[in-house]
């Protein structure tokens, strides 16, 4: 068997594993999928084949951090899968770079210390993808292990779209806006090359909808603008996460109210978003199948969210001729893209209705002045690929 490499992608409450073998030619060849679910009582790590046979499937009576030894039990049943010695490195999803981080890196001690230092930054995210590197660090020392930045798509962002309105000494601290979501981005942007180098080439906004969620705009296959900023609290409604606010509700809060930085980051990250509004749910599927007028009042305000800010990337781009749909949500639920598509029709959309309906890769109709396609995403392949060319220019050994 080739060589493989095994990919861990940390989300705020779930990781997701992936194990390619690599190919000749140097392209990874996807062998299985993991999935590690922290909502259960007991977290369950299940790993399936290709074709959805349970290869692996576990749970932990107590509740262990992060994850950290059902993904040790993992790396372990990996080995017996490869039979050999052949797993070559792990490549992670790490969610900020920060200003220093704009490609991928092999890890060492103090590589993980400094993004630790970004942890105030993406407080849902960071500590979770800095634990499993921290606990294969501890177990297999030998083994290497990349990070891959969801900033680092966005680094090609122009200045008038990273910076804040503050003093210029501040900024320069690197208090400015990074964006997110970058790793999907990326694999949207070669998707489209894919599809054709005049799509790759064409003005689009892509809109990653999950529990997370974020536009793109992006030219030539560049990212010039997107949703999030300093942090990935910023931007559009979501699940649990309130997206744009007015920084003088936070004041008021703070001054008014009380309330500390440890609130707020709770309020925030936490309570907010379709979940706060509802009082129900952070799942759009729990919200699309209510009858609660809060359901729909969440759903109405998501929606206007990802219109709103739409138009803005449109801005950015002087012009549209392509609005893709990626992530869970915009993969999967019909109703939001419809609902989209519906308020961004004065943009020149026009929907096919049955075509969305069954979720075909292209959803617009033969009329419409902008293309609508349904692309989805494949993070865990951009990593792979990126550990690949990683272990290529530096070497097998450990940096």
């Amino acid at each position: 068997m080739p060589d493989a490499v095994l990919v861990v992608n940390s989300g705020s409450s779930s990781i997701k594993l992936a194990l390619f073998d690599i190919a000749s030619d140097g392209e990874p060849r996807l062998l299985c999928r993991g999935s590690l679910d922290e909502h259960e009582v007991e977290p369950r790590l299940t790993i399936k084949e290709t074709d959805g046979a349970i290869l692996y499937d576990r749970h932990r009576k107590v509740a262990d951090r992060h994850g950290e030894e059902l993904l040790l039990d993992a790396l372990n049943w990996v080995d017996g899968y490869l039979a050999s010695d052949d797993l070559i490195a792990v490549g992670h999803r790490v969610v900020h770079g920060g200003l220093a981080f704009a490609t991928p890196v092999r890890l060492t001690g103090s590589i993980v210390n400094e993004l630790e230092k970004l942890t105030l930054m993406a407080p849902l995210h960071q500590p979770r993808c800095l634990s499993p590197i921290r606990a294969i660090m501890t177990e297999r020392p030998e083994l290497p292990q990349v990070a891959c930045f969801d900033t680092a798509f966005h680094h090609s962002l122009p200045a008038s779209a990273t910076r804040f309105a503050i003093p210029r000494q501040i900024h320069d601290t690197g208090i400015r806006r990074y964006g997110f979501h970058g790793l999907s981005f990326e694999f949207i942007a070669g998707r489209l090359q894919e599809l054709s180098p005049s799509a790759g080439e064409k003005r689009c906004v892509v809109a990653h909808l999950g529990s997370g969620a974020s536009l793109c705009a992006m030219r030539d296959g560049a990212s010039i603008d997107t949703t999030m900023g300093f942090t990935p609290l910023d931007g559009l409604v979501m699940a649990t996460r309130c997206g744009a606010i007015d920084p003088g509700v936070l004041l008021y809060l703070q001054q008014q109210r009380g309330m500390s930085a440890t609130d707020l980051e709770d309020l925030l990250y936490r309570d907010s978003g379709l979940l706060g509004v509802s009082g129900l749910s952070g799942d759009i599927r729990a919200l699309l199948a209510s009858e609660s007028p809060y359901a729909s009042e969440a759903i109405d305000l998501f929606v206007d969210s990802i219109a709103r800010q739409s138009a803005m990337m449109v801005n950015s781009l002087h012009g549209l001729d392509c609005l893709i749909f990626t992530g869970g949500i915009g993969e999967h639920a019909q109703e939001i893209r419809r609902r989209v598509c519906e308020q961004l029709s004065w943009l020149g959309l026009a929907l096919d209705a049955d075509a969305n309906k069954a979720g075909s890769a292209c959803i617009s109709t033969r009329d419409s002045s902008i293309e609508i396609r349904i692309i989805p995403t494949n993070e865990e392949l951009v990593i792979a690929r990126h550990c690949v060319r990683n272990l290529a220019e530096c070497g097998s050994d450990s940096a």
